[in-house]
């Protein structure tokens, strides 16, 4: 049993970490892109990286904005970006499982594009992928399962934008070098533009870890977070750095390696197996060993992100709370939580733990306290505008 000071001091010892970490880039935030544009970024975060063919532009980002709230990107002129990632809900939609194009179903939960511009891969299970450019195509094109429904269609679908005039002027803006600048490579670009200003970092949290505001957090939320730092719970080890969410990328920074997780939600064979749509790094891999690993998503905002899980099989996060203190469903637990199966492919970090009702409580309290309210609210405005 870890005491309850050491514990203080570990949270301390991170907290302060990521202040000093804040001060390291605050310098490299304010001067902004090469390309000129100015990154609106939180106290403590750095700037995004951005990939050289494709500098920040104002107007590409406005491109990409009107772009994401238009259902006229679908093939069939009917689900725009928005549907899956909605801004009042954190750029989620609230589902355990997306509904594409022509009512579709995807096998997994749409992931909060909240700070998706830190992020070192994307999506829930892909280690190649790791350019909002390239991810742009993913649901565009996607047909098994169809999501936009757009391939096969690209030439119908960029006919509706070309037809538009306000729209061709927004893409001449975008890339003026461009003869004819409608196409879905801009479409993409656009898009990743917009996609990387989605920064959240005005929490109650970010406001008493970086900014310095001692009462941002009351004694329940403070508690939570020790709790969270914590050795005996770990929650920070996966839900890593200033986006709570693992390796991270940004202007100036390596590349880290990419990190997955099997939290032991399933365990169909004895061994750990995960239903087939859903193995995880598995199905691009095909190795055995990365059976259920999936990325750690953003914490930020969690609490508008429900439900839980790449599938959306956690419906609260008191009931997430529940399944890590389990040790996930996959392992069998002794009673001092260390009778861990050898044929388990839940991941060591996973081995449950004990929280009082008080605990339990003060945990979500904290994890409410992510919630960047101010985020929320400019989502809503750059939807209707």
């Amino acid at each position: 049993m870890v005491r309850a000071g050491t514990v203080a001091a570990i949270a301390l010892m991170l907290l302060g970490a990521a202040c000093e970490f804040g001060r390291q880039v605050a310098d490299r935030a304010d001067r902004g892109s090469p390309s000129g544009y100015v990154w609106q970024v939180p106290v403590g975060f750095p700037a995004p990286r951005v990939p050289i063919d494709n500098p920040m532009t104002p107007e590409k980002v406005e491109l990409g904005r009107q772009l994401f709230h238009d259902p006229r990107l679908s093939g069939d002129g009917t689900v725009p970006c928005a549907s899956c990632h909605r801004p009042e809900l954190a750029y989620t939609d609230g589902r355990s499982r997306s509904v594409g194009s022509q009512g579709n179903i995807h096998p997994r939960s749409a992931m909060s594009l909240t700070n998706v511009a830190y992020n070192a891969t994307l999506g829930w299970d892909d280690p190649t992928l790791t350019r909002l450019e390239d991810q742009a195509l993913v649901p565009l094109l996607n047909t098994q399962p169809l999501e936009m429904g757009v391939a096969g269609r690209e030439d119908e679908v960029l006919a509706r934008f070309r037809d538009d005039r306000r729209y061709r002027q927004l893409f001449h803006r975008a890339f003026p070098k461009n003869e004819d600048p409608v196409s879905i490579r801009n479409v993409t670009y656009a898009l990743a533009s917009f996609e990387r200003t989605l920064i959240s970092g005005n929490s109650p949290y970010d406001r008493w870890a970086y900014g310095g505001e001692v009462d941002a957090l009351d004694a329940d939320e403070r508690a939570g977070a020790r709790l969270f730092f914590s050795q005996r719970l770990s929650c920070f080890r996966c839900h890593a750095g200033f986006n709570l969410s693992g390796p991270v990328v940004y202007d100036g920074s390596g590349t880290p390696e990419a990190q997955f997780h099997n939290t032991g939600l399933y365990n169909e064979d004895g061994r750990g197996a995960y239903p087939k749509a859903n193995t995880g790094v598995q199905r691009h891999s095909g190795r055995s060993e990365d059976m259920g690993k999936f990325r750690a998503p953003t914490l930020r905002n969690i609490a508008l992100t429900a439900p839980y899980m790449h599938d959306g099989s956690v419906p609260t996060l008191e009931a997430v709370l529940d399944h890590y203190a389990a040790g996930g469903r996959a392992r069998s637990l002794g009673p001092d939580s260390q009778n861990i199966r050898p044929d388990s492919a839940t991941d060591p970090l996973v081995i449950g733990f004990e929280l009082t009702p008080e605990e339990r409580r003060q945990l979500v309290a904290f994890l409410r306290a992510l919630t960047d309210e101010s985020f929320v609210l400019r989502a809503r405005e750059r939807s209707v505008e």
